[in-house]
């Protein structure tokens, strides 16, 4: 019989359980001193002169050392991970992860072209940009910031960032990044197909060969499978299932345990 742990494992989608495994298990070695943390940050003279190309994936994986920091970013993305997998990319492995792919690399050419955007792990930007995707694709939804702010889900990443700067004195850059990167990608999928003048064209369909990697070999127990051309769902027709689910509770604010925003900035 399994155990409520690893019930709960295997409860979470297959490619943030990828992600948020091959993250802890990267924190893990380096605080075993088996690799040092030095050979997994991104430096692009490492990576080009000294054919270190693994640096252009591991800095995605590190958060640091096993700490209470540490626990907060990993919760941080797994929540955010999960609820963008579970619902918007529903049976849709292939396209999750073309999502994230999309992301990296566009974080990679970020830091590599912007001079202020050179960063050794990339990870927390990453996470950032799927904390934006999510509040612009969920309007509706009411956030409740340490018992003190309450506001709408599309503010959350702009909280996060006041709250940086009060108490960090200063503006994240990885966050900000992660907000640029996250908003492209939204603007790309979500907006610009719906443009009369766009013709519906997608400039960021999910390659072929990544469905038949991913997606033919992902059990798949759902009926509701989006077709290659049917366009990502919105922010206003997901929210407006969630209004019709909640009718009693439409424009309620989300309470400790539901979609709330103070664990989260927290870890930023």
């Amino acid at each position: 019989m399994p155990t409520p742990l690893e019930t709960w494992f295997y409860e979470i989608p297959p490619i943030t359980r990828a992600y948020v495994t091959t993250a802890c298990l990267t924190s893990l070695i380096v605080q075993l001193e088996l690799v040092h943390p030095l050979k997994l940050l991104l430096n692009y003279e490492r990576v080009i002169y000294g054919h270190e190309w693994w640096r252009l994936f591991t800095n995605f994986f590190y958060f640091g050392p096993l700490s209470l920091d540490f626990m907060f970013h990993i919760f941080f993305l797994a929540r955010y991970s999960r609820m963008m997998e579970e619902s918007h990319f529903r049976s849709r492995a292939a396209d999750y992860a073309w999502l994230l792919i999309f992301s990296a690399v566009s974080l990679l050419t970020c830091s590599f072209f912007v001079p202020m955007a050179d960063m050794q792990f990339l990870g927390s930007s990453l996470a950032f940009t799927l904390v934006y995707i999510w509040s612009r694709r969920n309007p509706y939804i009411r956030l409740n910031f340490m018992g003190v702010l309450v506001f709408s889900a599309p503010y959350l990443p702009w909280v996060l960032l006041a709250f940086s700067l009060v108490i960090n004195g200063h503006i994240p850059m990885g966050d900000s990044l992660g907000i640029a990167v996250g908003h492209v990608y939204y603007f790309l999928e979500d907006v610009w197909p719906r443009e009369p003048h766009s013709g519906g064209k997608r400039y960021l369909q999910t390659p072929r060969i990544l469905k038949w990697l991913i997606d033919s070999n992902t059990p798949n127990d759902d009926l509701d499978i989006h077709d290659d051309a049917e366009l990502p769902p919105t922010a206003d027709n997901t929210l407006n299932n969630d209004m019709t689910e909640n009718n009693n509770g439409s424009g309620r604010t989300h309470a400790a345990g539901e979609e709330q925003a103070e664990p989260e900035a927290t870890s930023t």
